[in-house]
């Protein structure tokens, strides 16, 4: 190799060199800019996708998953706290029962066949017994019975023989003018389940 074309070599080494150079350099210059675009198209189309119909959907969809888990948390508390009435019927408005309960004995056989059971039937409160906190246990003292069967009708001093579901309390008057607060309790579950939801509602409400 001859030293002219040594030269030449050595020029054209170094102009591939300055061109890698050049080209990194500008590669680098880039690359924040294009990182900023990148980040701004994401954060436009992750807004772009909650207001899209797709978007909307898929939070009305954990909206609703919530209302029903909170819906099945209510139904859950209904069940878990339900009682048998069994007891004497002592005043029939048109709401519901008053009823005394705890007449256990209305639970045996063949009396529990029906809810209503006729007031010719023998039968007394059970002597000593106390309330417990199980679901379907025996509810003892008075209390207000909603959402019954319409057939049979029911008569005073008639006796009942059913699950009830809390639903809060129940003023009435007993003889006189005395006014009677008891615990409510009602036939149908989804009526105790929808009392509750509302109840909660009303106690979460903003004050005005």
């Amino acid at each position: 190799m001859t030293f002219a074309q040594f030269g030449i070599g050595v020029a054209q080494t170094y102009s591939r060199l300055m061109f890698v150079a050049l080209s990194t350099w500008l590669l680098l210059s880039a690359m924040p800019a294009l990182a900023q675009t990148n980040k701004a198209a994401f954060t436009n189309h992750s807004i772009e996708f909650a207001n899209s119909p797709a978007g909307q959907f898929h939070g009305q969809t954990n909206q609703s998953l919530s209302i029903a888990q909170r819906v099945g948390k209510i139904r859950w508390e209904c069940i878990e706290k339900r009682r048998i009435i069994c007891g004497k019927i002592l005043k029939v408005l048109p709401e519901g029962l008053v009823v005394h309960s705890g007449y256990t004995n209305l639970m045996r056989p063949p009396l529990n066949a029906s809810w209503l059971v006729p007031g010719a039937v023998r039968a007394r409160p059970a002597a000593n017994l106390v309330e417990g906190n199980e679901a379907d246990s025996v509810c003892i003292g008075l209390v207000f019975l909603t959402d019954l069967p319409k057939k049979p009708v029911a008569k005073v001093y008639d006796y009942v023989n059913l699950e009830g579901f809390p639903t809060g309390q129940y003023t009435y008057t007993s003889v006189g003018n005395v006014q009677r607060t008891v615990r409510r309790f009602s036939a149908k579950l989804d009526k105790a389940v929808q009392w509750k939801s509302d109840e909660s509602q009303r106690q979460n409400a903003p004050l005005k």
